[in-house]
């Protein structure tokens, strides 16, 4: 272990301080939600889903105990670990091997993530199409039933944010999917006080207390990313500015939209629906 302690005692150069692991944290574990996009896909999703998520969450937290247990058996300090210390530190414990295959795990992993986003993103612009939200060719699928034109304009959209750099786009990504997640909190009461009967396969326990104390962590986490957007910068302008010029936009367009097209755009045919 002498020649492996040494080996990477270098200063790590990571400027992420503690609201950004904060965040690089929340950016972790959000995105559960994504999965309801497909529900219709999903065979018996009442009884799937709960399954599914707890064996995920089983497999996730593994994920992050078995790699910090592994780091912890090198008594390596943390300040020796920086981007692609995994990679070095495999390559000195394995060989060239054990470091091409750690390589390759990343890379199926990153592939999978990226993978499973694009399935449950590309069902959004597919089904306002199908709700008349979108112009009908968002709705058009290919004989795998897949929504090609979806996945090309999600496709297009992600390219343009590549120049980024990873932290900004932790920090928008939370802020748009945090602010659209506490819509979904607000729905969640607004249904609870509008529709009280109203069937539901899932209901979260203790009435109106327990579906407003469901949302006052997560929307209370936004928090430490309104904090960094203001020091973050994109083309000029705050993360914050950047992520309202976003939303804004989609208002506006969702605004123009019923000016133009009240009664919504023509839907797909029946025979590009999804079942």
């Amino acid at each position: 272990y002498g020649a492996l302690f040494h080996a990477v005692t270098a200063p790590t150069t990571s400027k992420v301080d503690l609201i950004g692991g904060l965040l690089i944290c929340m950016w972790n574990y959000m995105g559960w939600d994504n999965a309801s996009t497909i529900a219709t896909e999903v065979e018996r999703p009442q009884r799937t889903y709960p399954r599914a998520m707890l064996v995920a969450v089983c497999i996730v937290a593994l994920t992050y105990i078995l790699p910090v247990a592994a780091v912890w058996m090198t008594r390596l300090p943390a300040g020796a670990w920086e981007t692609g210390s995994w990679a070095d530190i495999a390559g000195l414990l394995g060989g060239p091997l054990l470091r091409i295959a750690l390589v390759v795990g990343g890379m199926f992993s990153a592939f999978g993530m990226f993978n499973a986003l694009v399935m449950s993103y590309s069902r959004l612009p597919l089904a306002m199409a199908q709700d008349g939200m979108l112009p009908s060719f968002f709705g058009k699928m290919n004989r795998r039933r897949a929504p090609w034109v979806a996945i090309v304009a999600l496709a297009i959209g992600w390219a343009c944010c590549l120049g980024l750099g990873f932290e900004r786009l932790v920090t928008i990504d939370i802020l748009i999917y945090g602010l659209s997640l506490a819509l979904e909190f607000l729905a969640l009461i607004v249904l609870r006080v509008r529709e009280p009967n109203l069937a539901r396969p899932f209901r979260v326990p203790g009435g109106m207390v327990g579906a407003v104390a469901l949302g006052i962590a997560p929307v209370a986490l936004l928090g430490f990313d309104l904090v960094r957007s203001e020091s973050e910068h994109v083309w000029g302008m705050s993360s914050f500015a950047f992520g309202a010029l976003v939303i804004g936009a989609g208002v506006l367009a969702y605004v123009i939209k019923q000016a133009l097209k009240p009664a919504g755009w023509a839907q797909p045919e029946p025979s590009l629906r999804t079942p």
